[in-house]
């Protein structure tokens, strides 16, 4: 099984006067976990400078057994790149010239103005949605993300799902051999959607109002959402930016949230809708993840469960249950939320994960899952450590 890839932000030393051909990285594992493909980043500036490269397109990066390793420089200027750490351990990279191995696009995603301007988005494991300002416009309460499930395959299925469903009248809603969207979501927070808090009350942001996509593959996509003006507490005109991505191999995707002209600390909560009030739930503030498993919006269709996960770098508040009242249940079509309850401060950033599984898939049932996000959580706390070498003259 793919294990989950993280970034872990890279700590440059002081760049010596000299130059040299190639440059060598150390990577540090901190935990008891081993960490296979897991992303780290360099800055692309620092590394162009320093191999005295007017074309980065010629950059490759060795692993210990003189081998290539996919990279890919993103949008704000950094190299990343998966490595492999044993637990406690420590792996070595070099970053030289060289003619880089072709590699698919893997993560990827597109706007869809076909589709009620849909966002969607994937990788090799899992695929999600975010609703946009055509769906808002016809009236459509639809608020939080969407997961579509994914298998028998690593290569990108979402396009051609939306073909089929537009052009061919092949319904996305039924597994035609590599998975389904047999998620729903409705007028909740769906698969992982934050939220502000005003007096306890979710603050619901609706479809978003514009987008741009930032990196489009190959081994990572990144989104930039902004929303339309939210009412919370006295502040009439609150702007919430995100930037959402999703790395090869991970079931959860890392999302960074803003809000502009909010002018105080104001609690906000991740949370994961619930479909079954007694269903399976893991809600551990301590260790900062929660899961559940949702039985799909067809339990009768054979369509597995989904499993969704929320995992917060720093220490959240509270995680819990809130149960919705009769009349908000049936307008809902949802018997509630799985909340991560922190804080946030005007001026800084939020940022949480979150994503899904399918026990159809690499993931076969609710401890398995439990187990990955445990550990995503541990890895997420706990970055790996990056160092660049100075090499001998």
């Amino acid at each position: 099984m793919k294990k989950t890839l993280f970034l872990a932000v890279a700590a440059l030393t002081s760049l010596a006067c000299s130059t040299h051909r190639e440059i060598t990285v150390a990577v540090t594992n901190p935990t008891t976990l081993e960490r296979s493909d897991e992303m780290v980043e360099l800055s692309m500036h620092d590394i162009a400078t320093r191999l005295v490269l007017a074309d980065t397109a010629q950059i490759i990066v060795l692993n210990e057994d003189n081998e290539q390793v996919p990279v890919q420089v993103t949008y704000d200027d950094k190299l990343m790149f998966p490595v492999h750490v044993a637990a406690g351990g420590k792996a070595t990279y070099t970053i030289t010239t060289g003619i880089p191995v072709p590699m698919p696009t893997i993560a990827c995603g597109r706007f869809y103005p076909e589709r009620k301007d849909d966002l969607a988005w994937e990788n090799d494991l899992i695929a999600f949605r975010a609703y946009g300002p055509a769906l808002q416009a016809s009236g459509e309460r639809a608020f939080g993300y969407d997961v579509w499930t994914k298998y028998n395959t690593t290569q990108p299925v979402v396009e051609a799902r939306y073909a089929d469903e537009l052009e061919r009248g092949i319904s996305y809603h039924k597994d035609h051999g590599n998975g389904l969207d047999c998620y729903k979501v409705g007028p909740t927070l769906g698969g992982g959607t934050a939220a502000l808090l005003d007096d306890g009350n979710i603050v619901y942001p609706y479809c978003f109002k514009t987008y741009e996509i930032l990196d489009n593959g190959p081994l990572r996509f990144t989104v930039k959402l902004t929303y339309h003006p939210l009412v919370v507490q006295k502040d009439s005109a609150v702007i919430e930016t995100r930037l959402i991505s999703l790395d090869v191999g991970s079931h959860l995707n890392k999302t960074v949230v803003t809000y502009s002209n909010l002018s105080e600390t104001t609690p906000i909560a991740a949370g994961i809708v619930l479909h079954e009030p007694d269903g399976n739930i893991t809600a551990d503030a301590d260790n900062g993840y929660m899961t559940y498993s949702d039985p799909t919006d067809n339990v009768n269709n054979d369509n597995g469960r989904i499993f969704v996960g929320i995992a917060c770098p720093d220490q959240v508040n509270e995680a819990r249950t809130v149960l919705f009242g009769k009349q908000e249940r049936n307008a809902r079509g949802a018997d509630g939320h799985l909340l991560a309850i922190g804080n946030y401060q005007p001026g800084t950033a939020y940022t949480y994960y979150w994503g899904a599984a399918w026990s159809k898939a690499d993931i076969p049932d609710m401890a398995a899952w439990n187990q990955y996000m445990a550990d995503f959580a541990q890895k997420v706390r706990h970055p790996l450590a990056v160092e660049v070498l100075l090499p001998i003259n």
